[in-house]
Protein backbone atom coordinates (compact mmCIF):
# COMPACT_ATOMS: atom_id res chain seq x y z
CA UNK A 1 0.00 0.00 0.00
CA UNK A 2 1.34 3.36 -0.86
CA UNK A 3 2.19 6.03 1.91
CA UNK A 4 0.02 8.94 2.28
CA UNK A 5 1.24 12.25 1.62
CA UNK A 6 3.10 13.71 5.00
CA UNK A 7 1.04 16.86 4.95
CA UNK A 8 -2.20 14.52 4.40
CA UNK A 9 -1.15 13.05 7.15
CA UNK A 10 -1.15 15.50 9.43
CA UNK A 11 -3.61 18.03 7.87
CA UNK A 12 -1.86 20.87 7.06
CA UNK A 13 -0.76 22.52 3.96
CA UNK A 14 2.65 22.85 2.30
CA UNK A 15 3.61 25.93 3.66
CA UNK A 16 2.43 25.22 7.17
CA UNK A 17 4.37 26.98 10.01
CA UNK A 18 6.94 24.81 12.55
CA UNK A 19 4.34 25.52 14.73
CA UNK A 20 1.26 24.37 12.95
CA UNK A 21 3.01 21.15 12.27
CA UNK A 22 3.51 20.39 16.12
CA UNK A 23 0.01 21.35 16.77
CA UNK A 24 -1.66 19.30 14.07
CA UNK A 25 0.48 15.95 14.85
CA UNK A 26 -0.23 16.62 18.85
CA UNK A 27 -3.80 16.47 18.30
CA UNK A 28 -3.15 13.51 15.97
CA UNK A 29 -1.22 11.68 18.43
CA UNK A 30 -3.57 12.24 21.75
CA UNK A 31 -6.41 11.24 19.74
CA UNK A 32 -4.73 7.66 18.46
CA UNK A 33 -2.72 7.26 21.70
CA UNK A 34 -2.67 3.44 22.60
CA UNK A 35 -3.47 4.36 26.22
CA UNK A 36 -6.85 5.90 24.70
CA UNK A 37 -7.13 3.28 22.52
CA UNK A 38 -5.98 -0.23 24.05
CA UNK A 39 -5.97 -3.11 21.33
CA UNK A 40 -6.85 -0.62 18.30
CA UNK A 41 -4.63 -1.76 15.53
CA UNK A 42 -6.25 0.63 13.78
CA UNK A 43 -5.40 3.34 15.81
CA UNK A 44 -1.87 2.40 16.78
CA UNK A 45 -1.35 2.13 13.00
CA UNK A 46 -2.68 6.21 12.52
CA UNK A 47 -0.12 6.66 15.08
CA UNK A 48 2.44 5.37 13.88
CA UNK A 49 2.28 7.51 10.83
CA UNK A 50 1.76 10.60 12.47
CA UNK A 51 4.89 9.94 14.05
CA UNK A 52 6.70 9.28 10.96
CA UNK A 53 5.11 12.66 9.08
CA UNK A 54 5.97 14.97 12.30
CA UNK A 55 9.63 13.27 12.21
CA UNK A 56 10.51 14.46 8.44
CA UNK A 57 8.09 18.07 8.36
CA UNK A 58 9.58 18.87 11.85
CA UNK A 59 12.90 18.69 10.46
CA UNK A 60 13.81 21.24 8.05
CA UNK A 61 16.24 19.19 5.90
CA UNK A 62 14.33 16.62 5.84
CA UNK A 63 11.21 18.29 5.24
CA UNK A 64 13.36 20.13 2.15
CA UNK A 65 14.19 16.75 0.90
CA UNK A 66 10.49 15.06 0.94
CA UNK A 67 9.57 18.30 -0.48
CA UNK A 68 12.27 18.05 -3.56
CA UNK A 69 11.99 14.10 -3.83
CA UNK A 70 8.72 12.77 -2.07
CA UNK A 71 8.62 9.21 -0.10
CA UNK A 72 11.47 7.95 -2.97
CA UNK A 73 13.90 10.63 -1.65
CA UNK A 74 13.37 9.91 2.11
CA UNK A 75 13.85 6.23 0.07
CA UNK A 76 11.89 3.48 2.83
CA UNK A 77 14.35 2.44 5.24
CA UNK A 78 16.33 5.54 5.01
CA UNK A 79 15.22 7.95 7.08
CA UNK A 80 11.77 9.45 6.90
CA UNK A 81 10.42 7.19 9.81
CA UNK A 82 11.66 4.18 7.89
CA UNK A 83 9.19 1.76 9.79
CA UNK A 84 9.00 3.89 13.44
CA UNK A 85 8.55 1.56 16.13
CA UNK A 86 6.90 2.65 19.42
CA UNK A 87 9.63 2.99 21.37
CA UNK A 88 11.11 4.89 18.87
CA UNK A 89 8.14 7.32 19.21
CA UNK A 90 7.92 7.95 22.33
CA UNK A 91 12.05 8.46 23.04
CA UNK A 92 12.04 10.87 20.12
CA UNK A 93 8.46 12.93 20.57
CA UNK A 94 7.51 12.23 24.30
CA UNK A 95 8.48 15.45 24.95
CA UNK A 96 5.38 17.08 23.14
CA UNK A 97 3.10 16.35 25.18
CA UNK A 98 4.39 17.97 28.27
CA UNK A 99 5.59 15.79 30.86
CA UNK A 100 9.33 14.95 30.32
CA UNK A 101 10.32 11.58 28.90
CA UNK A 102 7.29 10.56 27.36
CA UNK A 103 4.61 10.34 30.14
CA UNK A 104 1.54 11.41 29.12
CA UNK A 105 -0.46 10.65 32.73
CA UNK A 106 -1.39 14.78 32.31
CA UNK A 107 -3.57 13.58 29.51
CA UNK A 108 -5.38 10.08 30.27
CA UNK A 109 -4.91 9.69 33.72
CA UNK A 110 -3.02 6.52 33.67
CA UNK A 111 0.59 5.79 34.73
CA UNK A 112 1.56 5.77 30.89
CA UNK A 113 3.43 3.16 28.72
CA UNK A 114 4.75 0.50 30.49
CA UNK A 115 5.12 2.20 33.87
CA UNK A 116 6.69 5.42 32.42
CA UNK A 117 10.20 4.26 31.77
CA UNK A 118 11.76 6.78 29.26
CA UNK A 119 13.44 5.03 26.51
CA UNK A 120 16.63 6.95 25.11
CA UNK A 121 18.13 7.18 22.00
CA UNK A 122 21.82 6.89 21.22
CA UNK A 123 23.44 9.16 19.58
CA UNK A 124 23.85 9.27 14.92
CA UNK A 125 26.69 7.94 13.15
CA UNK A 126 27.44 10.15 10.28
CA UNK A 127 29.58 9.34 7.42
CA UNK A 128 30.54 10.18 3.48
CA UNK A 129 29.56 7.63 0.60
CA UNK A 130 31.38 8.38 -2.90
CA UNK A 131 29.77 7.44 -6.01
CA UNK A 132 31.01 7.36 -9.47
CA UNK A 133 27.83 8.39 -12.05
CA UNK A 134 27.64 4.61 -13.19
CA UNK A 135 26.69 3.85 -9.51
CA UNK A 136 24.16 7.21 -9.85
CA UNK A 137 22.55 6.24 -12.41
CA UNK A 138 21.15 2.61 -11.95
CA UNK A 139 22.17 2.77 -8.39
CA UNK A 140 23.95 0.46 -6.84
CA UNK A 141 24.78 -1.44 -3.25
CA UNK A 142 27.87 -0.76 -0.99
CA UNK A 143 28.97 -2.56 1.70
CA UNK A 144 30.64 -0.53 4.00
CA UNK A 145 32.70 -1.12 7.61
CA UNK A 146 31.48 0.96 10.50
CA UNK A 147 32.64 1.54 13.99
CA UNK A 148 29.78 1.61 16.21
CA UNK A 149 28.53 1.03 20.19
CA UNK A 150 26.60 -1.71 20.19
CA UNK A 151 25.30 -3.65 23.39
CA UNK A 152 27.56 -5.72 25.39
CA UNK A 153 28.04 -9.14 25.47
CA UNK A 154 28.66 -10.18 28.38
CA UNK A 155 25.62 -8.20 30.77
CA UNK A 156 23.16 -8.00 27.49
CA UNK A 157 23.10 -3.81 27.44
CA UNK A 158 21.90 -3.50 31.01
CA UNK A 159 25.77 -2.43 32.34
CA UNK A 160 25.10 -4.75 35.17
CA UNK A 161 27.45 -7.72 36.44
CA UNK A 162 26.34 -11.13 34.98
CA UNK A 163 23.22 -9.23 33.81
CA UNK A 164 21.23 -9.42 36.59
CA UNK A 165 22.88 -6.93 39.33
CA UNK A 166 20.19 -4.60 39.53
CA UNK A 167 17.66 -3.36 42.05
CA UNK A 168 14.48 -1.13 41.76
CA UNK A 169 14.67 2.35 42.28
CA UNK A 170 13.40 3.14 45.79
CA UNK A 171 12.53 6.83 44.49
CA UNK A 172 10.25 6.20 41.61
CA UNK A 173 9.45 2.46 42.64
CA UNK A 174 10.77 1.08 38.95
CA UNK A 175 8.70 3.66 36.91
CA UNK A 176 11.18 5.99 35.80
CA UNK A 177 9.09 9.20 36.58
CA UNK A 178 8.22 10.75 39.73
CA UNK A 179 4.76 12.77 39.66
CA UNK A 180 4.01 16.34 41.24
CA UNK A 181 0.91 17.08 42.30
CA UNK A 182 0.07 20.99 41.96
CA UNK A 183 -2.92 22.98 43.03
CA UNK A 184 -4.21 25.72 40.63
CA UNK A 185 -7.07 27.59 40.12
CA UNK A 186 -8.57 24.46 37.69
CA UNK A 187 -7.98 22.42 40.22
CA UNK A 188 -4.90 19.76 40.69
CA UNK A 189 -2.61 19.13 37.80
CA UNK A 190 -0.50 16.36 37.46
CA UNK A 191 3.05 16.52 35.87
CA UNK A 192 5.87 14.22 35.92
CA UNK A 193 9.24 14.21 35.32
CA UNK A 194 12.59 11.83 35.11
CA UNK A 195 13.67 10.47 38.08
CA UNK A 196 16.65 11.64 39.08
CA UNK A 197 18.02 9.15 41.03
CA UNK A 198 18.13 6.73 38.20
CA UNK A 199 17.53 8.92 35.26
CA UNK A 200 14.80 7.49 33.79
CA UNK A 201 15.82 3.57 33.88
CA UNK A 202 13.68 2.65 37.04
CA UNK A 203 16.41 0.40 38.20
CA UNK A 204 19.91 0.80 39.61
CA UNK A 205 23.16 -1.19 39.11
CA UNK A 206 24.71 -2.60 42.30
CA UNK A 207 27.44 -3.92 40.65
CA UNK A 208 28.95 -3.17 37.18
CA UNK A 209 29.68 -5.43 34.24
CA UNK A 210 33.21 -5.55 34.37
CA UNK A 211 33.42 -6.19 30.48
CA UNK A 212 31.93 -2.51 29.84
CA UNK A 213 32.32 -1.13 33.09
CA UNK A 214 28.98 -0.21 33.82
CA UNK A 215 28.16 1.54 30.44
CA UNK A 216 26.18 -1.75 28.86
CA UNK A 217 27.86 -1.26 25.53
CA UNK A 218 31.01 -1.97 23.34
CA UNK A 219 32.57 -0.53 20.40
CA UNK A 220 32.27 -3.17 17.42
CA UNK A 221 33.20 -3.11 13.49
CA UNK A 222 30.26 -3.82 11.40
CA UNK A 223 30.05 -4.17 7.31
CA UNK A 224 26.86 -2.36 6.68
CA UNK A 225 24.64 -3.10 3.31
CA UNK A 226 23.82 0.58 2.07
CA UNK A 227 21.19 0.11 -0.71
CA UNK A 228 21.59 3.23 -2.66
CA UNK A 229 18.28 4.06 -4.71
CA UNK A 230 19.41 5.58 -8.21
CA UNK A 231 19.57 9.46 -9.16
CA UNK A 232 20.64 10.35 -5.35
CA UNK A 233 22.39 13.96 -6.10
CA UNK A 234 25.74 15.47 -4.57
CA UNK A 235 25.40 16.47 -0.93
CA UNK A 236 21.70 14.51 -0.53
CA UNK A 237 21.79 12.89 2.38
CA UNK A 238 20.44 9.69 3.23
CA UNK A 239 19.45 7.74 6.46
CA UNK A 240 19.36 4.44 7.87
CA UNK A 241 17.21 3.55 11.29
CA UNK A 242 19.15 1.85 14.10
CA UNK A 243 22.17 1.52 12.41
CA UNK A 244 23.84 4.48 14.65
CA UNK A 245 25.07 4.03 18.25
CA UNK A 246 22.95 2.46 21.10
CA UNK A 247 22.94 4.56 24.53
CA UNK A 248 24.57 3.57 27.76
CA UNK A 249 22.32 0.63 29.46
CA UNK A 250 20.35 -0.11 26.95
CA UNK A 251 17.57 2.07 24.82
CA UNK A 252 17.06 2.23 20.95
CA UNK A 253 20.28 2.61 18.34
CA UNK A 254 20.71 6.33 17.09
CA UNK A 255 20.52 6.15 13.15
CA UNK A 256 23.51 5.87 10.29
CA UNK A 257 23.43 9.53 8.45
CA UNK A 258 25.15 8.77 4.94
CA UNK A 259 25.81 12.01 3.13
CA UNK A 260 26.62 11.60 -1.15
CA UNK A 261 29.46 12.96 -2.15
CA UNK A 262 29.26 12.56 -6.41
CA UNK A 263 32.99 11.54 -8.16
CA UNK A 264 33.15 14.17 -10.92
CA UNK A 265 33.89 11.49 -14.67
CA UNK A 266 36.49 12.13 -16.91
CA UNK A 267 33.89 12.85 -19.87
CA UNK A 268 30.43 13.15 -18.99
CA UNK A 269 28.43 16.30 -17.10
CA UNK A 270 25.68 15.52 -15.38
CA UNK A 271 22.41 18.08 -15.35
CA UNK A 272 19.59 16.94 -13.34
CA UNK A 273 18.85 13.22 -15.16
CA UNK A 274 20.16 14.20 -18.30
CA UNK A 275 24.01 13.68 -19.07
CA UNK A 276 25.81 16.46 -21.42
CA UNK A 277 28.96 15.46 -23.54
CA UNK A 278 30.90 17.35 -25.77
CA UNK A 279 32.06 15.90 -28.82
CA UNK A 280 34.88 17.40 -30.92
CA UNK A 281 35.09 16.52 -34.90
CA UNK A 282 37.02 17.88 -37.83
CA UNK A 283 35.93 20.15 -40.12
CA UNK A 284 36.02 17.28 -42.69
CA UNK A 285 34.15 14.97 -41.08
CA UNK A 286 31.68 17.48 -40.60
CA UNK A 287 31.32 18.16 -43.93
CA UNK A 288 31.47 14.66 -45.11
CA UNK A 289 29.73 12.98 -43.01
CA UNK A 290 31.46 10.38 -40.03
CA UNK A 291 30.62 7.29 -37.98
CA UNK A 292 31.88 7.87 -34.37
CA UNK A 293 32.34 6.39 -30.75
CA UNK A 294 31.03 8.77 -28.01
CA UNK A 295 31.21 7.54 -24.38
CA UNK A 296 27.86 7.06 -22.53
CA UNK A 297 27.25 5.09 -18.87
CA UNK A 298 26.85 1.96 -20.05
CA UNK A 299 29.69 2.23 -22.50
CA UNK A 300 30.72 3.64 -26.05
CA UNK A 301 28.08 3.81 -28.69
CA UNK A 302 28.49 4.64 -32.21
CA UNK A 303 26.78 7.85 -33.76
CA UNK A 304 26.53 8.61 -37.66
CA UNK A 305 27.66 12.29 -37.96
CA UNK A 306 25.59 13.19 -41.49
CA UNK A 307 26.99 15.54 -43.89
CA UNK A 308 27.47 19.26 -43.36
CA UNK A 309 26.44 18.89 -39.59
CA UNK A 310 27.31 22.51 -38.17
CA UNK A 311 28.80 23.19 -34.94
CA UNK A 312 26.77 23.08 -31.70
CA UNK A 313 24.22 21.08 -33.26
CA UNK A 314 23.06 18.70 -30.49
CA UNK A 315 22.35 15.05 -30.67
CA UNK A 316 20.01 12.87 -27.96
CA UNK A 317 20.17 9.59 -27.05
CA UNK A 318 17.30 8.70 -25.12
CA UNK A 319 17.24 6.99 -21.70
CA UNK A 320 20.83 6.96 -21.95
CA UNK A 321 20.43 9.22 -18.85
CA UNK A 322 19.97 8.75 -14.96
CA UNK A 323 17.18 6.53 -13.46
CA UNK A 324 14.56 9.37 -12.01
CA UNK A 325 14.89 9.53 -8.38
CA UNK A 326 11.15 9.17 -8.10
CA UNK A 327 10.70 6.36 -10.39
CA UNK A 328 9.69 8.55 -13.85
CA UNK A 329 11.86 7.09 -16.18
CA UNK A 330 15.60 8.20 -16.96
CA UNK A 331 16.86 11.25 -18.80
CA UNK A 332 18.55 11.45 -22.20
CA UNK A 333 22.44 12.20 -23.06
CA UNK A 334 22.80 15.18 -24.97
CA UNK A 335 25.90 15.29 -27.53
CA UNK A 336 26.84 18.92 -28.18
CA UNK A 337 28.69 18.99 -31.64
CA UNK A 338 31.38 21.00 -31.97
CA UNK A 339 33.37 21.65 -35.30
CA UNK A 340 37.29 21.66 -34.56
CA UNK A 341 39.24 24.11 -36.45
CA UNK A 342 42.68 24.09 -37.06
CA UNK A 343 45.13 26.50 -35.09
CA UNK A 344 48.17 25.87 -37.68
CA UNK A 345 48.41 24.45 -40.87
CA UNK A 346 50.74 23.43 -43.36
CA UNK A 347 51.92 24.89 -46.46
CA UNK A 348 50.44 22.20 -49.03
CA UNK A 349 47.11 22.57 -46.37
CA UNK A 350 46.77 25.85 -46.81
CA UNK A 351 47.10 26.33 -50.34
CA UNK A 352 44.30 23.74 -50.81
CA UNK A 353 42.24 25.35 -48.27
CA UNK A 354 42.95 29.31 -50.09
CA UNK A 355 41.41 27.22 -53.28
CA UNK A 356 38.54 26.82 -51.83
CA UNK A 357 37.81 30.19 -50.25
CA UNK A 358 35.94 31.49 -52.89
CA UNK A 359 33.96 28.67 -53.87
CA UNK A 360 30.44 29.87 -52.94
CA UNK A 361 29.47 26.16 -50.99
CA UNK A 362 32.41 27.56 -48.50
CA UNK A 363 30.02 30.95 -47.44
CA UNK A 364 28.04 30.32 -44.92
CA UNK A 365 24.49 30.25 -46.09
CA UNK A 366 22.58 29.76 -42.95
CA UNK A 367 18.68 29.05 -43.51
CA UNK A 368 15.81 29.42 -41.39
CA UNK A 369 16.16 25.31 -39.93
CA UNK A 370 19.58 25.91 -38.69
CA UNK A 371 18.94 27.47 -35.68
CA UNK A 372 21.63 28.79 -32.82
CA UNK A 373 22.61 26.88 -30.30
CA UNK A 374 20.11 28.57 -27.53
CA UNK A 375 17.19 27.45 -29.90
CA UNK A 376 18.55 23.86 -29.94
CA UNK A 377 19.19 23.26 -26.69
CA UNK A 378 15.33 25.26 -26.03
CA UNK A 379 13.95 22.96 -28.29
CA UNK A 380 15.70 19.99 -26.12
CA UNK A 381 14.43 20.41 -22.46
CA UNK A 382 11.04 21.29 -23.75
Amino acid sequence: MAKRDYYEVLGVSKGASQEEIKKAYRKLAIKFHPDKNPDDHTAEEKFKEAAEAYEVLSDQQKRQRYDQFGHQGMNGGFGGGGGMNMEDIFSQFGDIFGGGGGGFESFFGGAGRQGGRRTRKGSNLRIKLKLNLEEIANGVEKKIKVKRYVACGTCGGNGAKNGTDMQTCGSCQGSGQVRKVVNTMLGQMVSTATCPTCNGEGRIVTKNCEACHGSGRELQEEVITINVPAGVMDGMQLSMSGKGNVPERGGVPGDLLIQIEEEEHPSLKRDGNNVIFDQYISFIDAALGSDIEVPTIGGRVKITIKPGTQSGEIFRLRGKGVKDINGYGKGDQLIHINVWTPKTLSSDERATLERLRDSNNFAPHPGKSDKGFFEKVKDYFQ
